[in-house]
């Protein structure tokens, strides 16, 4: 069924079922291209944009890099090889050089004096312990009494030597009797000499009993009190440092100890004290612990009220001179893998490098291994540093 368009009365144009049907049909896919055509354009346009912005436009991104970038400044110095009076610091346990102990070496007893105590100086001789000697001093006078007897004995027999004699030329007495009369006498003079020597002998075994200093020194330990049974050659009750002397055991590793030589000098200062006390090298250990890879340098030290056996002390020991870059305080830096420095490379990149540092001096410190002193290190600043950094290098002489 088909429709056509008329003309109405007044004047307007009147669909007919056709024309409708053709509009629908003709209409609607020419309006359709157009939307396609007009979308194609904008897509060419978008990507002739996008085009021209990655290939000209790449120098207006915010994250390419650009020659208005500014590269950090930083201090280097080249430290060079400096000549430093060479010192170990370390520590140790301080203790008596010639420690003596001091025991009973008589017959032993019961204690009835000690006039000394731990911390005192005694001379050689002095008393130290007195031992009960009653027992004994009876028996001295026994001894004694024997000895007198013995003398009276030889006197008589003398006597009767002495009469013998002149009756031999009247004779009334025989060469016999005169010869028996002599080996009574002579036998008479023994046994005196028997009787003084046992008496001397009960003498000093009395003598014995008392504990003596055997050579001047400070008291450090006493471990005998009044009342108490000590026994000959038993176990020490003092010990006493000969002449007050005193050493520190300071531990040196294995590398250290090969620098250092009996006769060099050290400081030793006590921990909890401001003082230093002087001493020298006096014997190196000749072997060294496997385990801790250290070995014991012993420094001599004379006698003072500050130096206590077994304190612990720091100390300095000289050991000769040093050749080695020194580097400010600031430009090393630790972590946990120990010490290291910022050097800068050729192409103006910073590199790390682990060190191994030495003597502390108020110039520096002493960089030990890890470096030659040609290279640039970074002064300051180098913990805000990283590996590969790019930096501009400002030297900064040092004066020497």
């Amino acid at each position: 069924m088909n429709y056509e368009a008329t003309l109405s009365a007044d004047g307007g144009e009147v669909l007919t079922e056709d024309a409708v049907y053709a509009d629908e049909a003709g209409a609607a896919p020419k309006g359709g291209r157009k939307l396609i055509v007009i979308l194609i354009i904008a897509a060419v346009i978008a990507a002739v944009g996008l085009l021209y912005y990655f290939t000209h436009g790449s120098e207006d991104k915010p994250f390419a890099p650009t020659k208005d970038v500014q590269v950090p400044v930083v201090s280097v110095i080249a430290p060079g090889r400096t000549t430093i009076e060479g010192e170990i610091e370390t520590t140790g346990t301080l203790a008596a050089r010639r420690p003596m102990p001091v025991g009973s070496v008589g017959e032993g007893g019961r204690v009835v004096a000690v006039p000394v105590d731990a911390g005192d100086w005694v001379n050689q001789g002095q008393l130290l312990v007195s031992i009960d000697r009653s027992v004994q001093v009876q028996q001295i006078a026994s001894a004694r009494a024997s000895v007198s007897v013995a003398e009276a004995d030889a006197q008589l027999a003398q006597a009767n030597l002495d009469r013998a004699l002149k009756l031999v030329a009247r004779g009334f007495v025989s060469q016999a009797d005169v010869d028996r009369l002599t080996a009574t006498r002579d036998a008479a003079r023994a046994r005196v000499q028997v009787a003084r020597a046992q008496l001397g002998e009960l003498q000093a075994r009395t003598a014995r009993l008392n504990i003596y200093a055997p050579a001047s020194g400070l008291v450090l330990d006493r471990s005998v009190e009044v009342g108490q049974t000590v026994a000959g050659g038993g176990t020490p009750v003092f010990t006493i440092a000969r002449g007050g002397e005193m050493e520190l055991l300071a531990k040196v590793n294995e590398e250290e100890l090969s620098r250092l030589s009996p006769g060099v000098q050290a400081s030793v200062t006590p921990v909890g004290s401001d003082k230093s006390f002087s001493g020298q090298v006096w014997q190196i250990s000749p072997m060294i612990d496997q385990q801790s890879r250290q070995g014991t340098a012993r420094i001599a030290l004379s006698y003072a009220p500050g130096l206590r056996p077994g304190g612990f002390a720091k100390v300095t020991i000289a050991s000769g001179q040093v050749v080695a870059p020194m580097l400010p305080e600031s430009a090393i830096q630790t972590d946990e893998n120990g010490a290291f420095v910022m050097i800068v490379g050729k192409d103006n990149k910073v590199v790390r490098r682990n060190v191994k540092t030495g003597l502390v001096t108020e110039k520096g410190i002493v960089v030990r291994e890890g470096l030659t002193g040609n290279e640039h290190v970074v002064l300051r600043a180098a913990g805000f540093l990283n590996p590969g950094d790019k930096v501009e290098p400002h030297l900064v002489k040092t004066g020497k």
